[in-house]
């Protein structure tokens, strides 16, 4: 177990609201997945934007979010936008 600014693209405020929704280590947020930690805190902090859901998935999978596929960033749009 570690910290979560361990992990690639989370920084202290990522960190923060991950640990206000219950996610605390990365196996915690590898094992919640990028869709559903990102949907838990939407609904805990409704300013988050598509953008945390590149940085949550990019963690998970040890990929700066800048360098996703299109076709990882349109997957995750479509969700995101379907959550609003």
């Amino acid at each position: 177990m570690g910290n979560l600014t361990s992990m690639m693209n989370i920084g202290k405020e990522i960190e923060r609201k991950l640990n206000s929704i219950g996610i605390f280590t990365p196996e915690d947020l590898i094992n919640e997945g990028s869709k559903k930690a990102f949907l838990r805190l939407k609904h805990a902090h409704p300013n988050v934007c598509l953008a945390h859901l590149y940085v949550i998935h990019g963690a998970i999978n040890n990929t700066d979010y800048r360098a996703l596929t299109s076709e990882i960033k349109h997957d995750l749009k479509r969700y995101s936008d379907s959550i609003k």
